[in-house]
């Protein structure tokens, strides 16, 4: 256990507040803007976060030894429009920190952001932020530092950028930091104590209708005779022979659109039967007609994967590790219960407390889980910095 001080910017519901209380740390001052998350931070630490950081004076935040921030992802996420600091409400929020650290000179600090940090804008992000953070004499790594909790023995592949910073007063020349070396295939999901064991809730449970879609599909894997299929199956084009090669479309789908057909003459007699068995999918969405097996032969049902409805199609992945949470997202079904991962669940995937208070908007508790740092990433990452500052005392 450790004694120090704290801020956390960008607090969201806590995830460096947790795991640096974890070390023995005190919290003196948080800020955020959303008012649910606002609402779920202070229900769980008495903290009232409730403030943008813009209109908050240096002069104003407490004395602190460590700065945490998971400044906002959206400008540099490849799920966004990646304009990065041309992002005037967002990509600009990153020169806030540079202002804190400036007036206070904090010894030390945290930040994280999404693994697309790394690379974006062809590197020209992480060297600005790199010079930044160096011309107010921080030490940091050369390169940034790629963590995922997997590797830490939670089962889920979460990469993401973490950034180590230690004022160049307290004697440090170098930080080196030893990544754990656990792979995804050290993990697995059901091994793990994330499940929730007893009653769940009735409403986390698949709908009909999706039952009958994920057995219609579950039926389909294992009635054709490639168990290996590395594209996603567009049932619409089962069947057509309409030239695609004219409409204009992009190589991708024309090349999705070739294999399916492909797979349909490799497997005609079936798929013929399959879909005159259900009704050639008439009651099924656009959507529901497209499936990514993205679990080889790991799996040889539907159910005994990951599954997720998404905008492209019924995604299925192998049971090991869970895909990434991200804060707004069609939420994962575990196929061995039927059912969607609960708050509680996302919550122990993001390694917090059974004791953290999950907010009781369902909505909201998967978003800011979502949004949410890893706990224990965190804590691990705080830990390399806490011995490199060690052996440059001894």
């Amino acid at each position: 256990m450790y004694n120090f001080k704290f801020i956390d910017l960008f607090s969201g519901i806590g995830g460096f507040h947790q795991a640096l209380q974890n070390l023995g740390g005190e919290c003196v001052f948080a800020s955020d803007i959303d008012k649910y998350a606002i609402e779920t931070y202070k229900g769980n630490y008495g903290i009232n976060s409730d403030c943008n950081i813009r209109n908050v004076k240096e002069e104003d935040i407490p004395q602190h030894d460590i700065l945490c921030a998971g400044f906002p992802c959206q400008a540099f996420s490849k799920a966004g429009h990646q304009k990065g600091f041309a992002d005037e409400t967002r990509g600009t929020l990153f020169f806030e920190i540079i202002r804190i650290l400036k007036y206070h000179k904090t010894p030390c600090f945290i930040l994280e952001n999404v693994r697309n940090l790394a690379s974006h804008d062809h590197g020209n992000t992480w060297k600005v932020i790199k010079n930044s953070l160096k011309e107010l004499g921080y030490v940091i790594t050369e390169d940034p530092i790629i963590i995922s909790p997997h590797q830490l023995g939670v089962p889920q592949i979460r990469e993401r950028v973490v950034i180590l910073g230690i004022h160049k007063s307290l004697g440090i020349e170098k930080i080196n930091v030893e990544l754990p070396a656990l792979t995804k295939n050290d993990v697995n999901f059901f091994d793990s104590d994330i499940l929730e064991k007893g009653k769940v809730d009735k409403k986390y449970y698949i709908s009909k209708h999706e039952e009958i879609v994920l057995n219609c599909w579950d039926e389909f894997i294992k009635g054709v005779k490639e168990k290996v299929i590395g594209f996603p199956i567009l049932a619409e084009e089962f069947g057509q022979t309409y030239d695609y090669t004219i409409l204009g479309y992009p190589n991708w789908r024309m090349n999705f659109i070739k294999r399916t057909r492909d797979l349909y003459e490799n497997n005609k007699e079936f798929i013929d039967n399959w879909l005159k068995k259900w009704n050639n999918l008439d009651t099924f969405t656009n959507t529901e007609k497209k499936l990514e097996w993205q679990c080889g032969k790991d799996c040889s049902s539907i159910w005994d994967g990951f599954i997720q409805f998404r905008p492209s199609g019924i995604r299925v992945k192998r049971p090991t590790v869970f895909p990434s949470l991200v804060a707004m997202v069609q939420i994962p079904i575990i196929g061995v219960v039927k059912r969607r991962l609960t708050p509680r669940e996302a919550a122990r995937l993001q390694s917090f407390p059974d004791t953290f208070v999950c907010n009781k908007n369902d909505h909201q508790a998967y978003k800011q889980f979502g949004n949410a740092v890893n706990v224990k990433v965190i804590e691990y990452m705080a830990k390399q910095m806490f011995k490199n500052i060690k052996k440059n005392n001894n």
